[in-house]
């Protein structure tokens, strides 16, 4: 993976948390990083280029003037203000390949001295096997803080640890050795087989990133939250909100254009297309 950096900019040495997303259903953790990378006016610093994400383009995400600024696959931004660094992934991982773009990828936040990363991702509703109906929480993690992924100051938000996350489990296991391994061989089953119910969560992206992560002894907080797939512009704004509570971050300092003061990114005006033509009805 190489890091190439816009003319006149550079990685702040100061940012040493960085978040990111991990693709998902609903694609509710690359809506939440375009809501904060909007709301703490972000400023794009360069782009990643690594052979396992799929290329695509686009206008600029976040500017209203049309300008012609390209959007790329896989963008850094930096909030020097916050201390954070954001990357914004727009297109999937090619099949079989996820693994190494999550070795690469904590290699990167380690070399450029990150020290916290922070994954946004959501999950399947329809996996969820219980719904604790006593508590209102609707947020999740995952930490490497401790060997059974529970972290004080995620419980102290009023979130409960993923349920499902045994790392005795063989697929957790298997995803482990991977990630400590130096070559990308793997043996057994592949980590994209088709997989078992208890399978299912060691089988997604942001368990690939928190296994590499974690290998490069960063520390690793996964904010998880489940949604179906349709409108998912709530789930973003939970999600956002969530990142920010773990940081002590305020995003409502942006005095943005949304009630509850975010800011809302340029290009989620046509995100679900233009509004019926009110002549039909």
């Amino acid at each position: 993976m190489e890091f190439v950096t816009e003319e006149g900019k550079q990685l702040h040495d100061d940012c040493s948390t960085l978040i990111l997303p991990a693709l998902s259903i609903g694609n509710v953790g690359q809506l939440a990083i375009d809501l904060l990378v909007s709301s703490l006016r972000a400023e794009r610093i360069g782009y990643l280029d690594d052979p396992s994400v799929l290329p695509c383009v686009g206008n600029d995400a976040y500017g209203s003037s049309l300008q012609g600024t390209l959007a790329l696959p896989l963008e850094a931004y930096d909030s020097t203000s916050d201390a954070l660094t954001l990357v914004q992934q727009r297109s999937p991982i090619v099949k079989g390949m996820m693994i190494e773009f999550a070795k690469n990828l904590a290699n990167f936040a380690a070399t450029s001295g990150k020290k916290h990363v922070v994954v946004l991702s959501s999950l399947d509703s329809g996996r969820r096997q219980k719904i604790d109906m006593s508590s209102n929480t609707q947020i999740y993690y995952l930490s490497s803080t401790s060997t059974d992924g529970t972290d004080g100051d995620c419980e102290k938000l009023g979130w409960k640890r993923l349920q499902e996350y045994n790392p005795e489990q063989r697929r957790w296991k298997y995803l482990c050795d991977l990630a400590e391994r130096d070559s990308m061989e793997e043996d057994s089953f592949s980590f994209e087989d088709e997989v078992v119910d208890e399978d299912y969560y060691p089988s997604l992206p942001f368990a690939a990133l928190f296994s590499c992560c974690k290998a490069k002894g960063l520390k690793v907080t996964c904010v998880l939250s489940y949604c179906s797939e349709g409108d998912n512009i709530p789930d973003s704004f939970l999600l956002a909100e969530a990142a920010c509570k773990l940081l002590g971050k305020n995003p409502n300092k942006s005095h943005g254009n949304n009630d509850n003061g975010w800011l809302i990114p340029f290009s989620w005006r046509t995100m679900y297309g233009p509004p019926p033509d009110m002549s039909l009805f």
